[in-house]
């Protein structure tokens, strides 16, 4: 579990969580994978972005393993971090 700054100064804790508990938090705020043109950074995005492509969940995956990045989330705002 890490921690991260939140609004008024107090710190939120922030839980690891596995892509299934992250596509089914995005999918219920109609948010998709996505790579951003021109970078390896990978973000969540609701497809209207011209600066970020949807990707499969599949590759949303493998680009996480890839880099040593997991998906952390908090009353359901989600962060993508270095694993601890």
């Amino acid at each position: 579990m890490t921690s991260t700054p939140s609004n008024g100064g107090k710190k939120m804790s922030m839980e690891k969580i596995s892509v299934s508990k992250a596509r089914e938090i995005a999918e219920n705020k109609n948010l998709k994978p996505g790579l951003v043109k021109g970078t390896d950074g990978i973000q969540f995005t609701k497809g209207n972005n011209d600066r970020i492509k949807t990707i499969s969940w599949d590759e949303f995956q493998e680009k996480l393993d890839e880099r040593d990045l997991a998906v952390y989330e908090s009353g359901g705002w989600m962060k993508i971090m270095s694993e601890d």
